[in-house]
């Protein structure tokens, strides 16, 4: 299974769901990417210009 391309409205997402202490897996499955993406964004190796959204997806899981 292949990942989807991670764009900056997607880092913005990850951003704040790991602020907000959201796993990484929840993330992954919601975005259908691989965990590593999500590292990449928070190391800021992908996306380091791009701030944390202000609220997450409608349709986000509740966690």
């Amino acid at each position: 299974m292949k990942d989807r391309q991670l764009t900056a409205e997607m880092a913005a997402f990850i951003k704040l769901a790991r602020n907000l202490k959201i796993n990484y897996s929840v993330i992954a499955s919601y975005f259908v990417i691989n965990q590593g993406r999500i590292a990449d964004v928070m190391k800021g190796r992908r996306f380091p210009h791009i701030p944390p959204a202000t609220r997450l997806p409608s349709d986000f899981p509740k966690v």
